[in-house]
């Protein structure tokens, strides 16, 4: 048997969970001395709530590897094997610590994979392979078409403040600082598991219809590109973008996501995304 893994950066849908029986690895989250468990005792809603009426900033951590060793001693058989895919090492230490859990298990086929990806497009990478491995291919062609499909990606987003990610080291101080005095809205990007600035607007919302100019542009032809939405408090306008892709690359509805509160806490409340294969 062939057992897909993820974890909550992947923002992989509840009913893509239950249908294929993956087992989803939390990120930790922290208000001060107070530790939460994403997907069991916060979310989003909860998560905001928090961050909106806390004087603690939040930190993240990835999930230790004793919660991988849980996993796996489930599924330590010789007749199993186990494909973990977690998002960018450069953006959290999710893969070290599932690689460190790994080697509890000497004899087990345990493959992790570093997709440099992060969000919904890391879910749609997870829900790709799970389809896979349902339609009988093997574990290396799996492994193979995850690393391919994964290259493939496109993500671009807009925040509404360049703090939170300056202060945890996501992207330069110094052009947060400029872009924060002049209002400015870079469009950023995830390029090769690193968040990069891309064209700068001066207000959010032509930022968000240049990334519309920009995915118009750049979705394939065959519409096969699984397109997906993701926001941090604003399901309103991730709605607005759902229905102007759906019209304008006659596609079949995109997937909006929340963004879990260990991505939001980086990326910070207001932020929206768009994310696909091209």
């Amino acid at each position: 048997m062939i057992k897909i893994i993820a974890d909550t950066t992947s923002c992989l849908p509840p009913s893509i969970q239950e249908e294929f029986q993956i087992p989803i690895v939390p990120q930790l989250i922290h208000f001060g001395d107070q530790s939460y468990t994403e997907g069991i005792d916060i979310d989003t809603n909860v998560f905001l709530n928090l961050l909106q009426s806390s004087s603690t900033l939040p930190k993240t951590s990835a999930p230790p590897p004793e919660l991988f060793k849980e996993i796996f001693s489930k599924y330590d058989s010789d007749e199993n094997t186990l494909i973990c895919i977690h998002p960018s090492t450069d953006l959290s230490g999710t893969v070290r610590s599932a690689e460190t859990a790994r080697l509890d298990f000497p004899n087990a086929d345990i493959r992790v994979i570093d997709t440099r990806l992060v969000a919904s497009p890391l879910g749609s990478v997870v829900h790709q392979a799970a389809l896979w491995a349902k339609a009988g291919h093997t574990p290396d062609t799996i492994c193979q078409k995850v690393i391919e499909l994964s290259k493939r990606c496109r993500l671009y987003f807009v925040v509404a403040t360049l703090d939170y990610l300056a202060r945890g080291g996501r992207i330069g101080g110094a052009s947060a600082l400029l872009g924060n005095a002049l209002q400015i809205k870079p469009i950023l990007t995830l390029a090769d598991g690193k968040v990069e600035q891309g064209p700068k607007e001066r207000t959010f919302k032509r930022a968000l219809n240049h990334i519309k100019t920009i995915v118009l542009d750049e979705f394939p032809t065959d519409n096969k590109g699984f397109m997906s939405i993701m926001h941090a408090g604003t399901p309103d306008l991730a709605e607005e973008l759902k229905d102007f892709f759906k019209e304008n690359l006659d596609i079949e509805p995109p997937i909006i996501s929340y963004l879990p509160p260990a991505i939001i806490t980086h990326a910070g409340p207001g932020s929206i995304a768009v994310g696909f294969f091209h």
